[in-house]
């Protein structure tokens, strides 16, 4: 293929220069801002904080505005000493940037600039170059200068790093091309042959042999229609060589079939077929090893010698596999000697820690893990920043953990338990122990007799690590990685072919400031940025690719799935302890074997690649253009330009933020088109085998494919690839169903099922068209909302229609079903409400009816009616409303969206719906968007009146919970208060004990509750405190969660009622896949899209309408109110009582008669808390007298019980305007009938009762946009009720026995109606 004009020009320039190379070599340790120095006044707003400066002149180098970089530098160093490393690195970028522009424009004036700039900037005022910038200024110097002028300039700039000892390096540096080169050692012979002696000394090392290049051959493809290759800028980075390697067991004739006898030849290939997903899952390691040495070993038995980036990466990971391994033996030696003098201080203590895992893996899979996941990680993220040393050193530990819990099932030195079994025979065994309800029992068992501290050390590899032990693995080994990993960075004389190499260090350490934090990072050399940029590395893909046999059936949370690779059957955020001891104590008592059911059903469901769809594919990725979702190899993007110093400081906000979206876009193109060249390469490998996806849960029991990189819930392009490998007759319903299918692929799934097949039928044409010629004709199924997809349905069903009867005509694609807003499906059937229903299709209709359209509709008459009275903003808007603009909104405000979020939502669509707005008066998209999510939420709260009374008694129950203290804390509480009464304290001992009775009053209660199918759901919103761990590299902060974190109110009380939705949307599905099993269906689900074939369609809708009624026909709320009143029974809530009302001067008054006028202290409110726990003790007691004495008490709590005002407590604040159709400002539809509860705003300490919160307005959003927040003050102000707001209202404290308000009464809407509506999913 023809390279573009631009491919053209850099394939004949010198290589492009990477910012990345531009990192000190010397900033490892960043220096701190000398404070004796002084500030200069800032001038044309150059002040800020460094990271803000730093930012800024990135933005400015990118679009050539030197002058302002160059004042920003200035700037620069009256922040930073003059030897800091982040001042030479910020000259070198701007350096870097004019000598690209010299290059563009070959301008002898810019270059006499750069001159000028580095004597008098640079130079002049005491700041040391680096070899960096002296090669960046010898490259601007080759590509302009002539004669003998160039000679003297190389010389002198040359000599200038000789001062420093930087010659070598700047012949070494990847910044000259191989003629440059040449040109600075024809100038300058000494360095050059300086610079060979470095190579000869390399040679010379066993451990660094010679490189050659090698094209790894790729396995011959038996298909009868070969496809073609997928097109990779080099084929040689080390992911998809690993790829490759990991899946070339589907073409290894060396596995040999299973020998012995069978019942049947299916049987035999059966068991052939597990011994091929066995090597799948073992080799992810072990394999990787092998490789690097094999390579390694035929290049050096070659003799050959080329430059690296021609060469196989493998090569070089062995190196640094060999060169890890020593380093990995003397910290295990240290170990040995730490534990052997009982040393428990400093870094001794942490090796006594730590150490003992290290031993657990092998030496070669500890160091191939640390390499593999270090450059996937790295890989993962933004290759020109580097990732967080944080982030990384807990990569490192997770993997390190994940291969010894694998490493535990794979043991060889278990000979003394079945020595004389084969292989085979002893992973039969191993397997059937691991199927065991509980896994530690049966490795337990598995090792008897064995020596006990092996069976210590086994557990020890299963039991889960703590954050700081999994940070202290991975730093220990990420240090010794950066220690020993080198890179040869070659050049070669383009007359001589000789090479020139140097090694470096492969990563570097080094700190930057985000968000006014220093911050270490590891990044990789520009050697491997380079390659990384085109293949990153996936260190999971072999051990989470598809499955080529039936996963295992789900027997316990921790067996299930793969053969031999441990999976968890619930993904858990953060590995809460709550949410695994509820999900193990489920799985005891046989609760979820429902939930394990469904989640076989998925995972028993066979699937194959669509070759036809996959050639399509593979022909437009090779061509490297964008078309459907596959984004272009070489995006055409430009940068805006800068505003004027003296324009707003809006605008240059906005310049900025622009500036950042463009490199944005180009970043996520390429991630995407990285991602997207995986996902095609295990398509084609899997290409003739059947496909299984083992599933695994969230924490609300949503299911999720294990594997993650191409599955039936990616996007459009892998829903294309994939289908039924079981294919069935179509039947006339079915044949009828794949028409409405491509209808609905295509974007027409609004109509009746009859208008829908027609639609189809009227396109026949176009159709065949694309089946037939899907790049060289009309296009026509690009034009669908899912084209790849819908390419594969033309196909379907041109070949149907070509078979010799369609009806007979043997079907193997999906069929999908998608529920109306399934989310608002659910929140009307638990609110009974007959007008939501029907807007969402629980009402039997002869057509489909749309919610967006709906609300829509109501939208369009509010605004009709408000510009009849003359609001402008109203006129602006009318006419202009579409289903689009409010369909997002509709669909999350049942989730929790915010107004905020709901305006942005509204913006969007608005912006690119009138691109030519001249917002007239001042009434900017802004306050546009606000008005309209203002109309929305209006018309969704008329249509679901009841769906909003349950939201918001489900936010109510939340705010009380989260607020509440169990009787343990309690009881603990009341035992340490009287041990030590704080009147006998003295003064300096008081405020250590109020300390520590906080501890006990902490809010630890999180909401949980059982879905339908008995699984228990624990939200794990918690406040966890970051902890300090000192590692070898640096000290980090990671999260440490634990129990006693007190609760994210905020968090636990917004998400309450989305989670406890997506619980029930996942308990219908889990129903449905039961159910449809037992009819003998395949099945799939994209949580509320369901699938099957053509021919099964109408089956599985009478399931999945059954399965739903059977859900609601009970009463889901009753069952959750009880189930809330038996958890939580005991426990008290602190309620917060208005200060303007009469109940509040009564607990005034009585708190005066107790404690005085004084303000109420710590001890003061424990001592009430325990005061109402003994009154609610001595009412509940069995002894008449005793319950008689608690009824006399009176305490804060008894006058709340006596008072009759409606307003005595204050509504939920956290949850106002998370309601459906509800929204900041507006009063909660239960404020003047209902009792509520509202929390403290964040977390209050219990130790100041009388605090309170801010409003909380400012969080809506980041305040970036002076216009989303002018909107949304002015609607807020607009919206306004003459009611009394219930945010930041001054409230008193008061401790009540945690109750419930009672459940909202249900609408009318009978369930059983759902049963004949043939639209509840279409």
């Amino acid at each position: 293929m023809a390279l573009s004009s631009a491919a053209a020009a850099r394939s004949c320039s010198p290589p492009d220069l990477d910012w990345n190379l531009l990192v000190s070599k010397n900033s490892l340790e960043a220096k701190a801002v000398d404070s004796s120095r002084k500030q200069s006044p800032t001038k044309n707003r150059l002040g800020g904080d460094p990271g803000e400066l730093h930012q800024t002149l990135e933005a400015c180098l990118k679009v050539n505005r030197f002058e302002r970089a160059t004042a920003l530098l200035r700037r620069l160093t009256h922040v930073y000493p003059l030897d800091a490393p982040e001042l030479i690195t910020s000259y070198n970028l701007y350096l870097l940037a004019m000598v690209e522009h010299i290059i563009k424009t070959r301008s002898n004036d810019y270059l006499k600039t750069v001159q000028k700039w580095f004597e008098v900037e640079l130079r002049g005022k005491g700041i040391r170059p680096n070899a960096t910038t002296y090669a960046l200024l010898i490259k601007a110097s080759l590509q302009v200068l002539q004669g003998p002028k160039i000679e003297r300039t190389i010389r002198r700039y040359m000599d200038l790093a000789g001062q420093t000892q930087h010659e070598i390096e700047v012949l070494n540096l990847p910044i000259l091309s191989d003629n440059e080169l040449f040109k600075v050692t024809e100038i300058c012979p000494t360095e050059f042959h300086n610079a060979r002696g470095v190579l000869q000394a390399a040679e010379n090392d066993p451990h660094h042999p010679e490189f050659q290049s090698s094209m790894e051959d790729i396995p011959k493809e038996t298909q009868e229609k070969p496809l073609p290759e997928i097109r990779s800028a080099d084929q040689k980075g080390l992911g998809l060589e690993a790829l490759k390697k990991s899946i070339s067991v589907f073409s290894d004739s060396s596995i040999p079939y299973p020998e012995g006898r069978f019942e049947t030849g299916a049987a035999k290939d059966e068991a052939y077929l597990k011994i091929r997903q066995e090597r799948l899952e073992h080799d992810a390691i072990s394999s990787a090893i092998d490789r690097w040495r094999d390579e390694s070993r035929n290049l050096q038995k070659l003799g050959l010698n080329t430059a690296l980036r021609k060469k196989s990466f493998g090569s070089l990971m062995w190196d640094w596999q060999e060169s890890l391994l020593p380093v990995i033996q003397r910290e295990l030696n240290m170990v040995e000697k730490t534990e052997a003098k009982g040393s428990t201080t400093g870094s001794d203590h942490d090796r006594c820690i730590y150490g003992p895992l290290l031993r657990l893996l092998p030496q070669d899979k500890l160091a191939a893990v640390t390499i593999l996941s270090t450059m996937s990680a790295i890989s993962l993220g933004r290759l020109d920043r580097g990732i967080k040393i944080s982030s990384l050193i807990m990569t490192i530990g997770s993997s390190v953990q994940d291969e010894i819990i694998t490493h535990s099932f794979q043991r060889k030195d278990t000979k003394q338990i079945w020595g004389h079994l084969s292989i085979a025979e002893r992973r039969q065994k191993l397997a059937k122990l691991i199927r065991k309800r509980s896994l530690h029992r049966s490795l337990t068992k598995l090792f008897q007799g064995g020596n006990t501290s092996d069976v210590d050390t086994l557990a020890l590899g299963l039991r889960p690590w703590d954050n700081v032990t999994r940070a202290k693995v991975g730093a220990t080994l990420l240090s010794a990685l950066i220690e020993t990993s080198k890179i040869p960075v070659t050049r070669e004389n383009p007359e001589t072919h000789e090479q020139i190499t140097k090694l470096q260090p492969a990563f570097y350490h080094t700190y930057r400031h985000l968000q006014g934090k220093r911050i270490g990072f590891v990044g990789a050399h520009a050697q491997l940025t380079h390659q990384l940029m085109k293949e990153p590395v996936h260190y999971g893909l072999a051990k989470n690719l598809p499955m080529i046999v039936e996963p295992r059936k789900w027997t316990s949370v921790n067996s299930g799935g793969y053969l031999s690779t441990p999976v968890k059957v619930m993904r858990i955020k953060g590995d809460d302890m709550y949410q695994n001891q509820y999900i193990k104590a489920a799985a005891q008592k046989g609760d979820l074997e429902q939930v394990f059911g469904g989640l076989d059903v998925l995972a028993k469901t066979a699937w194959k690649i669509n070759s036809a769809i996959l050639e399509v594919m593979l022909r437009v990725w090779n061509t490297g253009e964008e078309l459907a979702n596959i984004p272009p190899e070489d995006p055409q993007l430009s940068y805006p330009v800068e505003p004027d110093p003296s324009a707003d400081p809006v605008e240059r906000i906005r310049w900025i933020k622009a500036v950042k979206e463009v490199e944005n876009t180009r970043s996520g193109y390429h991630s995407q088109r990285c991602f997207q060249n995986f996902q095609l390469e295990i398509a084609r490998a899997f290409r003739n085998e059947k496909l299984y996806f083992p599933h695994s849960l969230d924490f609300r029991g949503r299911a999720y494919p294990v594997p993650p990189h191409l599955n039936h819930m990616g996007a459009d392009n892998c829903r294309g690839l994939l289908m039924f490998a079981e294919s069935r007759e179509l039947g006339a319903n079915g044949l009828n169903w794949l028409k409405v299918h491509l209808a609905n692929l295509y974007g027409y799934d609004k109509a009746s099922f009859h208008e829908r097949a027609r639609f189809t039928m009227d396109h026949l044409n176009d159709i065949y068209d694309s089946a037939n010629k899907p790049l060289e004709g009309q296009r026509w199924w690009l034009k669908a909302e899912d084209p790849w997809q819908c390419l594969a349905a033309c196909m379907e069903l041109k070949n149907a229609l070509d078979s010799p009867d369609p009806v007979h005509y043997k079907s193997q694609l999906p069929i999908h079903q998608d529920g109306t807003c399934n989310g608002l499906q659910h929140y009307a059937a638990l609110g009974g409400d007959i007008l939501g229903a029907k807007q969402v299709n629980l009402e039997p209709g002869d057509r489909p009816v749309d919610v967006y359209t709906g609300v829509a509709e109501i939208v369009k008459a509010e605004i009709s009616k408000d510009a009849k009275k003359g609001l402008e903003v109203a006129k602006v808007l009318e006419g202009k409303i579409t289903r689009k603009v409010v369909k997002q909104t509709v669909m999350t405000n049942v989730y929790g969206v915010t107004f905020a979020g709901a305006s942005a939502q509204v913006r969007k669509q608005l912006m690119a719906l009138m691109p030519e707005y001249e917002n007239p008066q001042g009434l900017h998209f802004g306050l546009l968007s606000s008005y309209i999510a203002k109309k929305i939420f209006k018309a969704l709260s008329t249509m679901f009146g009841g769906a909003r009374e349950i939201q918001y008694w489900l936010g109510q129950c939340a705010s009380r919970i989260t607020v509440a203290i169990t009787p343990e804390q309690m009881q603990r509480l009341e035992d340490d208060y009287n041990d030590v009464r704080p009147n006998s304290l003295p003064k300096k001992l008081l405020s250590d004990h109020e300390k520590s009775l906080d501890e006990h009053t902490r809010f630890l209660s999180t909401l949980i509750w059982t879905t339908p199918l008995k699984m228990p759901v624990v939200q794990p919103y918690r406040g966890t405190k970051s902890r300090k761990v000192i590692s070898t590299l640096q000290i980090v902060r990671i999260n440490d969660p634990r129990a006693s974190d007190p609760v994210d109110k905020r968090r636990q009380l917004q998400a309450f009622p989305p989670n406890f939705i997506h619980s029930l949307d996942a308990t219908h599905m889990l129903l449905s896949a039961l159910q449809c099993d037992e009819m003998g269906l395949t099945f799939a689900a994209v949580h509320d899209s369901f699938w099957t074939h053509a021919a099964d369609v109408d089956k599985m809708n009478v399931v999945l309408r059954n399965a739903f009624v059977r859900i609601h026909a009970e009463d889901v709320i009753g069952r959750l109110e009880i189930e809330f009143k038996a958890r939580y029974k005991g426990q008290m809530y602190a309620a917060r009582v208005p200060k303007n009302t009469p109940l509040a001067g009564k607990i005034r008054a009585w708190r005066e008669s107790h404690w005085g006028k004084s303000q109420m202290r710590a001890d003061r409110h424990i001592e009430e808390l325990l005061l109402e726990r003994k009154r609610m003790q001595l009412i509940q007691s069995s002894d008449p007298k005793e319950r008689e004495k608690g009824r006399l008490m009176v305490t804060p709590g008894s006058l709340f019980e006596k008072s009759t005002d409606r307003r005595k407590i204050l509504p939920p604040e956290e949850f106002a305007g998370h309601g459906i159709g509800e929204f900041r400002g507006q009063v909660s539809p239960s404020n003047s009938s209902n009792e509520t509860s509202h929390s403290d705003e964040g977390s209050v300490p219990i130790s100041d009762p009388e605090q309170e919160p801010d409003s909380g307005l400012g969080n809506e959003g980041d305040g970036s946009d002076k216009e989303d927040l002018d909107a949304q003050i002015a609607v807020e102000e607009e919206g306004k009720e003459s009611k009394t707001k219930s945010s930041g209202q001054a409230a008193l404290r008061v401790w009540l026995p945690l109750t419930f308000p009672p459940k909202p009464a249900k609408g009318k809407f009978d369930i059983q109606r759902l049963k004949d509506s043939q639209y509840f999913f279409s």
